[in-house]
């Protein structure tokens, strides 16, 4: 994660798990509590690092040579690996235990987080984000699926209440975290949160019995291999559509547009082999039918263009308010605050408002209001604070509070219940996909002359595009 907001539909997978009760299993409350507890603290591992890393990211530009370059590969490389691997960590939960993976997912994050913290390097710590996300993909979907493990269905409310506060704390804590820490440390003190938090939660999970299912599933290596091969080569094909750093930009285009092309057809036909595998094994990893329902595609894509948006304005906003407003990481830290308690805070009382509303109606008004915020960003530039940040960041918080619950139902309701689980990450990967697209474009609007107002233009442009795919999707399906 690299920016301070959680994805969509990851309660969902809490909910879809199979009833302990209905096992004879259901753990003794010493157990839930310290599992639980583990899996917060697992879990928050993920969040303090990608909102705390957010405003870090002028400062670690600047010590590496000032190279956007780098910047967008510490965030797309993780975010690359999570992508594609979170749904073999599920697989890999569910056949060797949650538990055991949550340890081993909770120990490579530990380490790889001190890797990260002394990376000498820009490619030492570009290569040991990777292998971050990776165990991010083993730590995000085991907790969750822990969590479903160890309390009943009457049970699991309160529960997804609890990781869901914290979850909300943490991620809303992080950017006022890491501008504390960037201007006391260094942004290299953003990794060594980990640690502790890691060591911490290895000791509850101690207390947690391991317990592997009786039906192992196989999950789809060629698949997975495939899937990051294809979304690696595009996210390359988008970091080299800008101008080359330190040359000319006639010398730039001649060197990169081949490149570019080629990379962009290597994309398009890994991912024609990977949806032609889909539909040949018996063990896909994203199966075929559930995008022959057509509002479960709709919402997927609705949330490609919606967090794309949302993740262009979050990689460039701290470039423009450390670099060129000439506010410290602390201050900047504090611009991301109305956006994140909003999302925290409201969220719960506009998912119960959608009940009434309408799913079409919350989602077309979320994006449409998302629009806004981040055109006004565009419009007010240059006035004061607090009608050209904090206002728009307000609108925009309020605008993703009414967005999140009801895409999580909207799209736990696109498929059937047996479905649910496998929505959940689909959904998951579709937003961390956005996040790599917008990441990538984000950046070639910092090394353009194009600037920072173009690009907050192109994310309000990318909600619209959202707004209208919900309602398209809603309008076929014949619902409000």
């Amino acid at each position: 994660m690299a920016q301070p907001y959680a994805p969509p539909c990851q309660d969902s997978q809490i909910r879809s798990e199979p009833c302990p009760q209905a096992a004879g299993r259901l753990p003794q409350p010493k157990t839930q509590t310290l599992g639980l507890a583990a899996c917060v603290l697992a879990s928050s591992m993920a969040f303090i690092d990608g909102s705390a890393l957010t405003v870090a990211l002028p400062a670690l530009k600047a010590e590496f040579g000032g190279s956007v370059l780098v910047v967008q590969w510490v965030l797309n490389g993780y975010i690359l690996a999570l992508a594609a691997l979170t749904m073999v960590g599920g697989a890999l939960a569910d056949s060797l235990g949650r538990s055991r993976v949550l340890t081993w997912g909770t120990i490579a994050f530990a380490l790889t987080s001190i890797v990260c913290a002394l990376a000498p390097s820009a490619s030492v710590l570009i290569g040991a984000r990777v292998a971050q996300g990776a165990a991010a993909a083993l730590v995000t979907p085991a907790s969750l699926a822990l969590i479903g493990e160890l309390f009943e269905k009457s049970q699991r409310t309160r529960a997804i209440g609890i990781w869901a506060a914290m979850s909300s704390l943490t991620t809303a804590g992080g950017p006022l975290l890491g501008g504390w820490l960037v201007e006391v440390f260094s942004w290299r003190a953003v990794f060594w949160i980990n640690v502790p938090i890691g060591v911490v939660a290895l000791l509850l999970l101690l207390a947690v019995p391991n317990r592997p299912s009786e039906k192992p599933g196989r999950f789809d290596v060629v698949g997975s291999v495939l899937l990051a091969c294809g979304l690696l080569a595009l996210v390359a094909a988008m970091s080299a559509i800008g101008p080359a750093e330190g040359g000319s930009d006639e010398e730039a285009l001649s060197l990169a547009l081949p490149m570019t092309l080629m990379l962009f057809v290597a994309a398009a036909s890994l991912f024609a082999a990977f949806w032609y595998w889909q539909s040949r094994t018996d063990h896909p990893l994203i199966p075929p039918y559930v995008f022959r329902r057509r509002r479960f595609a709709g919402l997927n894509l609705a949330t490609v263009a919606i967090y794309a948006g949302l993740s262009m304005v979050f990689f460039l906003l701290p470039f423009e308010l450390v670099e060129h407003r000439g506010m410290s990481s602390m201050q900047a830290g504090l611009v991301f605050l109305p956006f994140t308690l909003c999302v925290a805070f409201l969220s719960p009382t506009f998912g119960a408002l959608s009940e009434r509303v309408g799913l079409k109606t919350m989602l077309t008004t979320g994006a449409l209001l998302s629009s806004i915020g981040f055109a006004w960003l565009a419009v007010e530039q240059g006035a004061a604070a607090w009608r050209s940040l904090y206002l728009p960041m307000t609108v925009a918080g309020l605008a993703f509070a009414v967005l999140v619950a009801p895409l999580t139902a909207g799209v736990m309701a696109s498929v059937n219940e047996a479905d649910e689980g496998l929505a959940s990450g689909i959904n998951n990967t579709a937003s961390r996909v956005a996040q790599m697209i917008g990441v990538a474009l984000a950046s070639l609007f910092i090394t353009s002359s194009v600037g920072f107002v173009s690009g907050l233009w192109l994310a309000s442009a990318f909600c619209v595009v959202g707004a209208a795919t919900v309602y398209v999707s809603f309008r076929r399906a014949g619902q409000a």
